[in-house]
């Protein structure tokens, strides 16, 4: 289970403090696949890596199975991290001069993981997400969804049991967009992740199975039922 208690992020501008976080509390059970919604601004993306262990918060706790994230080590969080959590960003985030196969090892290689391991499993996470005849290709060569696959097996490659997306359909079509979250709900089910996801497409909601929104740093729990399951 991931619980934050009382979180709260300050980010000082100019001579003003902007609160990105404004006192939040949150529990997800192990296995949710959650929504966060909400406009531009309202802190999404800042819960999600302050729930990552990316970005430490100007108060307040994360723990993720009874581990205060944020009261381990720097190194110690940053091999927590790499053991048990995946990132989706929305903007991709490959490195243009390697290819789809080595985008995808580079957190294995990061990990310390021998050419074998790494080589293996980069293989593995990309016959995952459909793109097991592309690896070879640089992301120019790689349409919008293409790409979004390779940061999906990139963030599913280590085996986290959290993954943490980010606007995943943000940049693409609805119609890929649609694809990637069939996919995302298919990885899901077959890999009993928890899954925690920011957007603010209210078409997204079907796809999950709970909702909440972020409005100016706080979270406020949303009419909007999401269904557990692909329509």
């Amino acid at each position: 289970m991931i619980a934050v208690k009382e979180a709260t992020k300050i980010y000082e501008v100019g001579n003003e403090k902007v609160r990105a976080l404004d006192d939040v509390n949150l529990k997800i059970e192990t296995g949710e696949f959650l929504a966060v919604m909400g406009p531009s601004g309202s802190g999404k993306s800042t819960l999600l890596y302050t729930l990552g262990g990316l970005l430490t918060p100007t108060k307040g706790a994360v723990t993720v199975n009874e581990v205060p994230v944020y009261e381990l080590t720097f190194g110690g969080r940053a091999k927590f991290v790499r053991e048990n959590v995946g990132f989706i960003f929305q903007g991709f985030e490959l490195l243009p001069y390697l290819t789809a196969f080595e985008n995808v090892m580079l957190p294995l290689y990061l990990a310390g993981k021998s050419s074998i391991q790494q080589k293996t499993a980069a293989t593995e996470a990309l016959e995952k997400v459909g793109l097991a005849n592309r690896i070879s290709h640089r992301p120019t060569e790689l349409s919008g969804g293409e790409q979004q696959r390779v940061a999906i097996a990139r963030g599913i490659v280590n085996n986290p049991s959290i993954l943490l997306a980010d606007e995943p359909t943000g940049n693409l079509d609805r119609k890929t967009g649609d694809e990637i979250m069939q996919l995302l709900y298919r990885l899901y089910e077959e890999n009993s992740l928890t899954l925690i996801l920011i957007t603010h497409d209210p078409n997204i909601a079907r796809h999950v199975g709970r909702v909440t929104n972020m409005i100016d740093g706080h979270l406020v729990n949303s009419p909007m039922a999401g269904e557990m399951g692909m329509n």
